[in-house]
């Protein structure tokens, strides 16, 4: 359960989210990174800049650099992420 970095380099990394468990949405964040995933498994709703967009097994998603966003997890979700450049948050996102 949790992230796990796959790859990184000079201006994109690429990690893994593995088996994230449904509960109360994560706090609402702009980053200084551009983001796209791809859901393996599971389902999610992504909030994005006023809009909200259903993740499903087989669905991609982006997020553009500076977008307000947060994501609330609707049942066990696994996603592959990638970001440019390499997102690096606090302990949250160190490789």
């Amino acid at each position: 359960m949790g992230q796990r970095y796959l790859a990184s380099g000079e201006l994109v990394s690429m990690r893994l989210w593995e088996n994230e468990q449904p509960g109360e949405p994560k706090p609402e964040a702009a980053r200084e990174y551009e983001t796209v995933g791809y859901v393996l498994a599971g389902r999610a709703e992504l909030h994005l800049e006023g809009e909200v967009v259903e993740l499903a097994t087989g669905d991609s998603w982006t997020v553009p650099r500076g977008a307000t966003h947060t994501y609330k997890i609707l049942e066990p979700f696994t996603a592959v992420e990638a970001t440019s450049p390499p997102a690096e948050v606090g302990d949250r996102d160190e490789p």
